[in-house]
This record gives C-alpha cells, sequence and structure tokens, in this order.
C-alpha cells in the first residue's frame, strides 16, 4: 500500500476507535444506572435500558458508518496534502538521478519536517553539482597537462625514429626531463586521490617536527633561490598520516619557496596550538596577489601566473593537494594575502586528545641565505 493509504486507513481507524470508545463510556457511566426495563410511574411512563438501546443501537450504527465514510474520505485529502511536498521531494530525486543537478526544490510553507528535508537535500544537490563540475573541471585539466608531456615525448621520438644517428645527449636529456615531469605529474594525482578517498591510517604526529624535516628537505632548493627559510613553533601533535601530512606541509613550503621574491625572500614556517586546534602556519615575501586569484590557488592545477615561475614551479597541485590532505584530517586550509606582499597560508587541524603546554624550548633561527 501507498503511504497515502496508509495514512488513511490510519485516519479512519483512529476515528472509529474514538467512536467506539465514546460509545463505550456512555455505556459504562450512563447506562448501567439505567433499569434494564420500563417503570410506570403515577405521572407516565420511563423508558428502561432495554428500550433506549433499541431506539440508540440503529442510530449510532448510521453514525459510526457515517464516520468512517468520512474518515477515509477526510483521511484521504489531508493525507495528500500532507504529503504533496514529498512528491516534490520525490520528483527531484528522480531528476538527481538522470543527471540533472540544477533543479532545485525551494519548498514554501511552515519551517516543519518537510521544509527541513527539502532544505538539506537542496543543499545537497548545490555540494553535488559543485563537485561534479570541480571533478569535470579536474579531469579537463589533468588530461591537458598529462597530453603536454605525452605529445612532447611521442615528438621526440619520431624525430629519433627518423633519425637515429641523430640521438644526442640533448635529446636524451630533454626525454628524461619530459619524463620525469609526466611522472611527478602521475604520482601527485594518486596522493590527491588516495587523500580524497582517506585510505591511510592514522598515528599521532607532531606537525613541529614535520615542519622542520620540509624545511631541512627543501633548505638546498632556499639556498639556490636566495631565499631565508625560518622554523618556529611549538610542539602541535595531530592524529593522522605521517607521510601524507609531511607531504602537506612540503608542497606548502615549496610552494612558499618558489613563488617567492627574485632575491632576498623569506619563508617563516611556524606551529602552535590554539585550543582544541593544531595550527600550521606558512608565510612568504613576494608580490602583492588579487583576492580573485588568492581564491583559486587552491584550484588543481592553479600555479597563479602573476606569481614568480621558475623550472620548481611543479604541477599546480601543491595547494590542491594539502587542502585535500586537510580536509581528509577534518581541518582546514585557509589563504591569506601578507602585508608587504607574498601569502599566509594556514591549516589548522583538531589536536590530539591530551595535547596541551608548550614545548619547554622554541626553535627559532633562519636558516642561513644562499
Amino acid at each position: 500500500m501507498s503511504a497515502r493509504l496508509k495514512l488513511t486507513l490510519s485516519y479512519a481507524g483512529f476515528l472509529m476507535l474514538a467512536s467506539v470508545l465514546l460509545l463505550a463510556a456512555v455505556w459504562l457511566f450512563l447506562l448501567r444506572y439505567v433499569p434494564a426495563r420500563a417503570i410506570q410511574t403515577i405521572e407516565g411512563f420511563v423508558p428502561g435500558r432495554d428500550d433506549l438501546v433499541r431506539a440508540f443501537a440503529p442510530a449510532a450504527g448510521w453514525a459510526l458508518v457515517a464516520l468512517l465514510v468520512l474518515g477515509l474520505a477526510g483521511g484521504w485529502l489531508l493525507a495528500g496534502r500532507m504529503l504533496r511536498p514529498l512528491a516534490r521531494i520525490t520528483d527531484a530525486t528522480r531528476r538527481a538521478a538522470k543527471g540533472s543537478l540544477s533543479y532545485r526544490i525551494e519548498l514554501e510553507g511552515p519551517n516543519d519536517e518537510f521544509r527541513e528535508l527539502a532544505d538539506s537535500f537542496d543543499a545537497m544537490l548545490a555540494r553535488l553539482e559543485a563537485h561534479v563540475a570541480e571533478q569535470q573541471r579536474f579531469a579537463a585539466n589533468a588530461s591537458h597537462e598529462l597530453r603536454t608531456p605525452l605529445a612532447i615525448t611521442q615528438t621526440l621520438l619520431e624525430v629519433a625514429r627518423n633519425d637515429p644517428n641523430g640521438v644526442t645527449g640533448e635529446l636524451l636529456d630533454r626525454l628524461h626531463a619530459v619524463n620525469a615531469r609526466a611522472i611527478e605529474l602521475t604520482e601527485a594525482l594518486l596522493v590527491l586521490s588516495r587523500a580524497d578517498q582517506r585510505a591511510f591510517s592514522r598515528e599521532r604526529v607532531d606537525l613541529s617536527l614535520l615542519a622542520e624535516e620540509a624545511a631541512e628537505t627543501l633548505l638546498p632548493i632556499a639556498e639556490a633561490r636566495g631565499v631565508a627559510l625560518e622554523t618556529t613553533g611549538d610542539v602541535a601533535p595531530v592524529i593522522g598520516s605521517p607521510a601524507l601530512l609531511l607531504q602537506l606541509t612540503t608542497n606548502l613550503v615549496h610552494n612558499a619557496i618558489v613563488h617567492n621574491l627574485p632575491e632576498g625572500g623569506t619563508v617563516l614556517v611556524g606551529t602552535a596550538l590554539d585550543g582544541a586546534s593544531a595550527v600550521l602556519t606558512v608565510e612568504n615575501t613576494g608580490a602583492d596577489l588579487s583576492p580573485q586569484l588568492i581564491a583559486t590557488l587552491t584550484e588543481p592545477f592553479q600555479r597563479g601566473g602573476e606569481r614568480i615561475r621558475t623550472d620548481h614551479a611543479g604541477v599546480g597541485l601543491g595547494l590542491a593537494i594539502a587542502k585535500s590532505i586537510a580536509q581528509a584530517h577534518d581541518g582546514t586550509l585557509s589563504i591569506a594575502p601578507r602585508r608587504g606582499g607574498g601569502l599566509r597560508v594556514a591549516v589548522r587541524l583538531p589536536a590530539a586528545v591530551g595535547a596541551e603546554g608548550v614545548r619547554p624550548e622554541t626553535r627559532n633561527g633562519p636558516a642561513p641565505i644562499g
């Protein structure tokens, strides 16, 4: 049976039950005090209980029949009106199943359970539409980025095949560089997919130690570019994947180094505990960036065309991977312009249970400038 029919039968059944209970109450609290047989008095005839039952029973029976009909008809109409919003939600669900994610219910009326369900469904459709659009852009950008090194490799191989004697060390070097870029892009895509699926084990990790490790690893690049790399901060323990969190930290520090001033740039890496959150901040000097450009930096393959770019600029997935890793650890990544130019990137993650206090020693001291 449909929900409307079930509600109709429920309304009619409840109405009949109430009527029967009312008749039972009349019997228990009224008719039982009436003598069973009629009484002849001086002033006239007083009907007895049997007389009243014979006179009242047919009328009560017809009344029950009328109430049953009224309950079924009224219940059917009321159930239809109550379930009308559900029909709109069902229609929206069918549209979404067919791929139409732009349709919205926009249910009007009182703020009841159906309105709350419709609003929640609209919000879900909006998130799905945005996610699908983001995935489509990502697939298109990834295809474009992968096609470029493959096309270059094909061209170089055709040149070598047409002129086997012309294969030189320069050609091999170019093939090696293009292949390395394709491998780097593929590995970045795998890391991004792994973070999105949250397919990793979790353990206690100190963000301050990861910041130190990332700074030590990237120090040669910073020295080569004349960038001062400084790490400061306190113990900031979280629960997560050490490998992915190190990838997050390395991406942010690397991004801050390669997108910096041509000379005399600075990168500041800090960790701290802020209430129930562990915060990792990476600041760098650089050019002034517009809010519109900053809002797109976490999109895949957005390298920030207004910033200084070098051969170390990467594949355009650094901030996108960092954002996905932060979200996979139930955290957030925010980007804000820095006064005087550059960016300030802050990653806020839930602190590990029992994380309190500050380490006695605080690491300060910039790395040597190359």
